[in-house]
């Protein structure tokens, strides 16, 4: 199991590079990679249940579309778009 801790970086992650929660779709499935957050809000996070190798379901939003409501180990969880942006996705 790869446990990746970063300090965040002042710019965004090229889209080009690796998918994030925020690209799931309504009903769409992805592995979490990493974690691209600082340590205590990546423990947090993990300690909810976004393990990097877990599968995580974007579920619904709220009507502004921010959070979103993403499903992990049988709990649905909200986070906020700039939070699912850190979060990375394996690659198929």
């Amino acid at each position: 199991m790869q446990l990746s801790f970063k300090r965040p970086s002042t710019r965004r992650p090229a889209r080009d590079a690796a998918r994030t929660l925020e690209d799931l779709h309504l009903d769409e499935s992805g592995l979490v990679d990493r974690i691209d957050l600082p340590e205590d809000f990546a423990h947090r996070l993990m300690e909810l249940g976004f393990i990097p190798g877990h599968s995580v379901l974007a579920s619904h939003s709220a009507p502004g579309g921010d959070p979103r409501v993403f499903r992990v180990d049988g709990t649905e969880i909200a986070l906020r778009r700039e939070t699912a942006r850190r979060i990375l996705l394996r690659q198929n």
